[in-house]
C-alpha cells in the first residue's frame, strides 16, 4: 500500500497550464492492491469506487460476494502511461470473472491497438444466471481477475486502475431468450440545427451528459474527453465526431488521429472508430449499433450483445499527440454529432429493484457543475442555497486549471 499511496494524490482534474486534463476519480474512492491468488484479494463492495495499480505482465485478484438472484458486471479502467509514451498495439487489460472453481464466467481483453499512446481503455467481465448454464450459478464468492499484457519495447511505467462492480437483477418469470432483429441501420440524415457548446470530462466519473444534436468542443494532443448520453430502452444511437480544419495549410498525416470508443452503463466496450488528420476537416462515426434491449445480451456478436442496459452510455474521444508534433499543440476543434432514434419502450419486469445506470440523470445537458449537483443528491429547496458554493467551487478549478499546479490521475507519469 505504501507505493500505491506514493502514486496517487487527491482527486480532482487539476493540470498545468497547456496540458491535457488527467483523468478523474470520484471524491471518497477507496484506495485498494490486488491480491496475488484468489484467497488473499481484497473484498470489493457493490457500487463502490476503487483505484489500484497493476505493473507489466502483472495479474490482480479481488474477491466479489455474489448471491444467486442479482447478475453482476466487474469492469476496470485502465489509465496507460506515461504521457507521450509509445505503446505497442498489443498492449492491453483483461478482466475475467471467476467462480469458486476456478472458472471464467466471462471475460474480456482491451488493447491499445493502433491509437498506440496512452489513453483510457475499459473492460468488463458479467455473471449471468440462466438456466441454460451451468458455470457461475451458486452463491458465494467469485474473483474478478485483471490482467495486464505489455510489449517488452512498451514502457514499464504501472498503469492505474478505477475498479468497480455492478449488478442488475435477473427477470422476473419467461420472456423472449433470442436477440431482436431487423431494427435499421439506414444512417441519419446531416444535421442542420447550431451546435451547442460543451466540454468534455476526464473520465466516466464526470462525463459531460449531451442530448441528441451537434456539440462543439476543443480537444488538445494527447487527451481524452468523455461525454454520457443516456438511452432508455427502446431507443438507438448514433454518433459521429469530427476535426477542423487549421486556418493554414500545413504538410503532414497523422494515420490515427481522432479516436471513437462507446461504452455501455456497466463500462464494457461497445463500438469503436477512428480517422486520420491532414490538417483538413475529418469524420469518424460508429457503425449503426442496436437498439437498447434487454434481449440484446443473447446476441451472439458483442457490439449488440452490449447493447443491453438501459441507461448512460459513454462516448470517450481521443486525440492523438502525434496531431501535436505534426500540426502544434493548440487545441484543436471538435465536433460531435449524436442522433437518437426510437420510441422509449417498456423496460424488462425485473425480479428485484430495477438498478440505476443513470438513464435520467437530472443533469442539465453540456453542464458538468449540474452533474455535481445531482451526484450530491440537493433537493429543489436547497439549489439556491448550494448553486452559489458550487459555481464557486467550479470557478476555482477552471482558475487552477489555467496555472501551474499538482497533476491530477493520468498517466502515472503525471503523479
Amino acid at each position: 500500500m505504501a507505493a500505491l499511496a506514493a502514486l496517487l494524490a487527491t482527486p480532482g482534474p487539476v493540470h498545468a497550464a497547456g496540458q491535457p486534463s488527467s483523468y478523474r476519480f470520484p471524491d471518497g474512492v477507496q484506495d485498494v492492491s490486488g491480491g496475488a491468488n484468489n484467497t488473499d484479494g481484497p473484498v470489493l463492495k457493490a457500487d463502490t469506487a476503487y483505484r489500484s495499480v497493476i505493473k507489466p505482465g502483472g495479474k490482480l485478484y479481488f474477491q466479489l460476494v455474489l448471491d444467486g438472484e442479482n447478475d453482476a458486471y466487474a469492469s476496470v479502467v485502465a489509465l496507460p502511461g506515461p504521457a507521450g509514451a509509445k505503446l505497442a498495439y498489443g498492449d492491453s487489460i483483461k478482466v475475467s470473472l471467476q467462480d469458486a472453481n476456478g472458472e471464467d464466467c466471462d471475460s474480456q481483453r482491451r488493447s491499445i491497438g493502433s491509437a498506440q499512446y496512452p489513453h483510457p481503455i475499459a473492460a468488463y467481465a458479467y455473471r449471468a444466471l440462466r438456466k441454460s448454464l451451468s458455470a457461475c450459478q451458486e452463491p458465494g464468492t467469485y474473483s474478478m481477475v485483471v490482467e495486464r499484457q505489455s510489449d517488452a519495447a512498451s514502457p514499464p511505467a504501472d498503469w492505474a486502475l478505477d475498479l468497480r462492480y455492478s449488478t442488475e437483477p435477473t427477470r422476473s418469470g419467461a420472456g423472449p431468450s433470442t436477440a431482436p432483429s431487423g431494427w435499421s441501420s439506414a444512417s441519419p440524415a446531416p444535421q442542420t440545427a447550431t451546435p451547442r457548446r460543451a466540454h468534455g470530462g476526464t473520465g466516466f466519473h464526470d462525463a459531460t451528459a449531451l442530448s441528441p444534436g451537434q456539440w462543439k468542443d476543443t480537444i488538445r494532443p494527447g487527451e481524452t474527453l468523455f461525454y454520457r448520453v443516456p438511452l432508455d430502452w427502446g431507443r438507438q444511437l448514433f454518433a459521429g465526431g469530427g476535426l477542423g480544419s487549421l486556418p493554414s495549410a500545413k504538410d503532414g498525416y497523422v494515420g490515427t488521429a481522432l479516436s471513437l470508443q462507446l461504452y455501455n452503463p456497466a463500462w464494457g466496450f461497445v463500438s469503436g472508430a477512428s480517422a486520420p488528420y491532414d490538417g483538413k476537416q475529418k469524420e469518424a462515426a460508429l457503425d449503426p449499433l442496436a437498439p437498447v434491449a434487454y434481449e440484446n445480451r443473447y446476441s451472439t456478436t458483442d457490439e449488440t450483445s452490449a447493447m443491453r442496459l438501459s441507461g448512460s452510455y459513454y462516448l470517450a474521444v481521443s486525440l492523438s499527440p502525434e496531431v501535436g508534433q505534426t500540426f502544434g499543440n493548440a487545441p484543436y476543434d471538435l465536433t460531435l454529432r449524436l442522433t437518437v432514434r426510437g420510441e422509449a419502450t417498456a423496460g424488462p419486469a425485473y425480479a428485484g429493484h430495477a438498478p440505476d445506470f443513470g438513464a435520467g440523470g437530472g443533469a442539465k445537458v453540456g453542464d458538468r457543475s449540474m452533474t455535481l449537483l445531482a451526484a450530491l443528491g440537493i433537493g429543489t429547496g436547497t439549489v439556491l442555497v448550494a448553486g452559489l458554493a458550487v459555481w464557486t467551487l467550479v470557478a476555482r478549478r477552471r482558475a487552477a486549471a489555467a496555472a501551474p499546479g499538482p497533476q491530477g490521475f493520468g498517466p502515472p507519469s503525471a503523479w
